[in-house]
C-alpha cells in the first residue's frame, strides 16, 4: 500500500469508530451490569466507558477485591455502584436478574469465561432469552474497507441450521438499522458463488435469499452464496461476472459457522489492522462481549453500539422488532 493510500485508510479507520463513539454522546447514560470486573482491562474498560459518558456501571463481584484492584490501578470508582457477589456464577446470575427486572439495560462481560457468562444468559428459567435466537456480531473498522463491516456469527452459534441462520441474519440487519444503515447489503458467504449440493452453506444461502424474497427476513438486501472476495471486492465480482446489488459492497457478512467467522474476524484484526467491537443480540438486553486482547477503543465502541441498541429498545415493546424471522 502506498503512503497516500495508507494515510487515507487510516483516516477511514479513525472515522468509522469515531462516528460510532460520537452517536451516543447526546443520550442518557445506560445502567450496565458488569460481571466480574476483576482484571485490569475489565475494570478500566467499564470506568472508561463511564468517563466517556456512555454507561453507568454496576460492578458485580467481590467488593473487597474490586476496590483493591481499583486502588492498585489508581482508579476512582466514583459514579459506579458495586454489588457484592462471592463467585462468578453468582455474579452472572445477579447481573442477569438486574437486567430481567429492568434495573440494568445492558450486560457486560468482565474477566470471567464466556461459557460461564452465557450460561446465566441462556438459562431457561431465569435467563434473558426471547423468541429470537441469540447471536453475536463483530462490528469491524477495517482500514482498507470504505464502510462499517459486520461479521456474524463468530462467537455464539457453532454450527447453526437454516432457521437459526435466519435469526442471525435478522439480528444483524436490525443492528445495522440502529447504526444508521436503513437497507444493509447482506452477503451470505460460502467457498463458492454457485449453489452446490455438496456444500451445505450454498444451499442455506439460496434458501435465506428466498426467505427474504417472501418476507421471512426483512429490512435488508440479501445475496448468496458469495465467496469472500466477491462480497467485498467489486473487481472480483466483475471478473467473475456476478451481477448483484450486494457483491463488492457488502455491509454484513454472514458466515457458514463459528469457526470460519472467528478466523475471518481475527485475520482482519491481526493482518488488516482492523478494530472489532463485539455485541450479542437477540436477548432481552444488548450484551457487550469483549476479548481480553481487545483495545480500549474496541471496548468503547462495543459499549457505544450497545448503548444505541438500549435506547432504541426503549421505544420497542418487548425489546425486539415485531417483524422479521424468529426462532423458538
Amino acid at each position: 500500500m502506498s503512503p497516500r493510500h495508507r494515510k487515507e485508510a487510516m483516516t477511514r479507520h479513525h472515522k468509522v469508530f469515531s462516528d460510532i463513539l460520537a452517536k451516543p454522546k447526546a443520550l442518557d447514560l445506560v445502567d450496565t451490569a458488569v460481571v466480574w470486573p476483576l482484571s485490569d482491562v475489565a475494570l478500566q474498560g467499564a470506568m472508561q466507558a463511564l468517563g466517556e459518558q456512555l454507561i453507568r456501571p454496576i460492578l458485580i463481584g467481590p467488593r473487597r477485591e474490586i476496590c483493591a484492584l481499583a486502588r492498585g490501578l489508581d482508579l476512582d470508582l466514583k459514579g459506579a455502584e458495586i454489588v457484592d457477589a462471592a463467585d462468578e456464577a453468582q455474579a452472572a446470575a445477579t447481573a442477569v436478574a438486574l437486567c430481567a427486572t429492568g434495573r440494568a439495560e445492558m450486560l457486560m462481560k468482565g474477566s470471567l469465561h464466556t461459557d460461564q457468562f452465557m450460561r446465566a444468559v441462556l438459562d431457561d428459567a431465569t435467563g434473558l432469552k426471547t423468541h429470537r435466537r441469540i447471536s453475536h456480531v463483530f462490528v469491524l473498522d477495517v482500514p482498507s474497507y470504505p464502510r462499517v463491516l459486520m461479521i456474524t456469527d463468530a462467537a455464539i452459534n457453532i454450527y447453526p441450521d437454516l432457521m437459526e441462520k435466519a435469526d442471525i441474519v435478522q439480528n444483524a440487519i436490525d443492528l445495522a438499522h440502529v447504526l444508521g444503515l436503513p437497507n444493509p447489503r447482506v452477503a451470505i458467504l460460502s467457498a463458492v458463488e454457485t449453489v452446490t449440493p455438496k456444500i451445505r452453506s450454498t444451499i442455506d444461502a439460496a434458501a435465506l435469499c428466498k426467505m427474504a424474497d417472501r418476507g421471512q427476513i426483512t429490512g435488508g438486501v440479501l445475496d448468496g452464496p458469495l465467496a469472500f472476495d466477491n462480497a467485498v471486492s467489486l473487481k472480483a465480482a466483475r471478473i467473475k461476472r456476478i451481477s448483484s446489488p450486494v457483491a463488492g459492497r457488502a455491509d454484513i457478512l454472514v458466515v457458514p459457522d463459528l469457526e470460519s467467522g472467528n478466523m475471518l474476524a481475527k485475520q482482519l484484526e491481526y493482518l488488516a489492522d482492523a478494530e472489532a467491537a463485539g455485541i450479542v443480540l437477540g436477548a432481552r438486553v444488548p450484551i457487550v462481549l469483549t476479548s481480553r486482547a481487545d483495545s480500549a477503543k474496541s471496548r468503547l465502541a462495543s459499549c457505544a453500539v450497545a448503548v444505541l441498541l438500549a435506547h432504541d429498545r426503549r421505544a420497542r415493546p418487548g425489546g425486539l422488532p415485531a417483524a422479521g424471522a424468529h426462532h423458538v
